[in-house]
């Protein structure tokens, strides 16, 4: 197994788009001398603005982008010289595009990527078998893939890119428009693939579910360049953003003031408060618990999308 399993260093993309006289032109760079390695059984959330350059890394990442300058490995491979070895080991999963064959039974396409893989038969039917079973697709193995919810359909995706047992899976917006019950089904599959077959994940997502479920390691490009890299909760530390405290009490109350939260907000005369955390929510809990008595909580996370503006505008210099 190879040291890191992605690998870049000065990974750079450039883009030329010329004006109506051929002459004129405007060079867009994005992905700018990135310095990317993954280890073999990370999980990894790579998050930014939409033009960050998370989409060109992953052409990049894949070979089907020729980079400007730098060098990229994956799974310990030239993707552009090895293109077709890569594919053999890594599984990528689009949100918003997919692999499966759209007017055929998912069962029939998940059976032409076995033999696009050219696997043993027997060794297909035992992995889509296994697949299958872990991901509930059973019900509608039959049913065109245009006719799938888009649930089913994200499911089978998932199916099909693990066929033939990648050692890295690449998912690029993979809950993007799920329901709540299929987002927990998605992810609850993941975190059980990686916990028994050591599965490198590389994940972009705008959904901060997705980051505190199934990502160990935060890294957030800005411009083609890494803002941040580290865990979600030093991340969310760094530029101040927190989580917030719901609180139904059990009867009108004061503004609550503890030790560990800011008070932010109260309707319907204190039934209900908002506080903001700056310290471990059991400590916070247990100071309101002195002064009131609480019906329920929930505890609202940073909107990501917050988080990354955020860090962008901590790393900027001010005009």
């Amino acid at each position: 197994m190879t040291e890191h399993i992605v690998e870049t260093r000065g990974l750079t993309r450039t883009f030329v788009k010329r004006g109506w006289n051929g002459r004129a032109k405007t060079v867009t760079t994005a992905v700018d001398h990135l310095d990317l390695r993954i280890a073999p059984g990370e999980s990894v959330g790579y998050i930014g603005a939409n033009g960050a350059g998370k989409s060109t890394t992953i052409k990049m990442l894949m070979g089907i982008l020729v980079p400007t300058s730098g060098t990229v490995r994956t799974v310990g491979l030239d993707p552009l010289a090895r293109r077709r070895d890569v594919a053999r080991k890594v599984g990528v999963v689009f949100g918003q595009r997919s692999q499966l064959w759209w007017d055929l039974p998912t069962g029939r396409s998940l059976e032409i990527l076995a033999a696009v893989h050219r696997l043993p038969d027997a060794v297909a039917r035992e992995r889509a078998g296994r697949l299958v079973e872990q991901l509930e697709l059973g019900d509608y193995l039959d049913r065109p893939v245009r006719q799938l919810s888009l649930g089913e359909r994200m499911r089978a995706e998932v199916a099909a890119s693990l066929m033939h047992s990648p050692e890295l899976l690449i998912l690029d917006e993979p809950t993007i428009g799920l329901d709540v019950l299929s987002k927990q089904r998605l992810r609850e599959f993941l975190i059980a693939e990686r916990a028994e077959r050591g599965l490198t994940l590389l994940l972009t997502t705008h959904d901060m579910g997705d980051v505190e479920r199934l990502c160990e390691r935060i890294l957030v490009v800005d411009h083609g360049r890494t803002a941040f890299d580290g865990t979600l909760d030093a991340l969310v530390g760094t530029v101040g953003a927190a989580r917030v405290l719901v609180l139904d009490l059990d009867r009108p109350t004061p503004d609550l003031e503890v030790d560990g939260a800011r008070h932010l907000a109260s309707e319907g005369g204190g039934l209900r408060q908002r506080l903001e955390l700056d310290a471990p929510l059991p400590r916070v809990l247990a100071a309101v618990a002195e002064r009131a008595t609480v019906r329920d909580l929930t505890v609202e996370e940073p909107d990501i999308e917050d988080v990354v503006r955020r860090l962008y505008e901590r790393s900027r210099p001010s005009t």
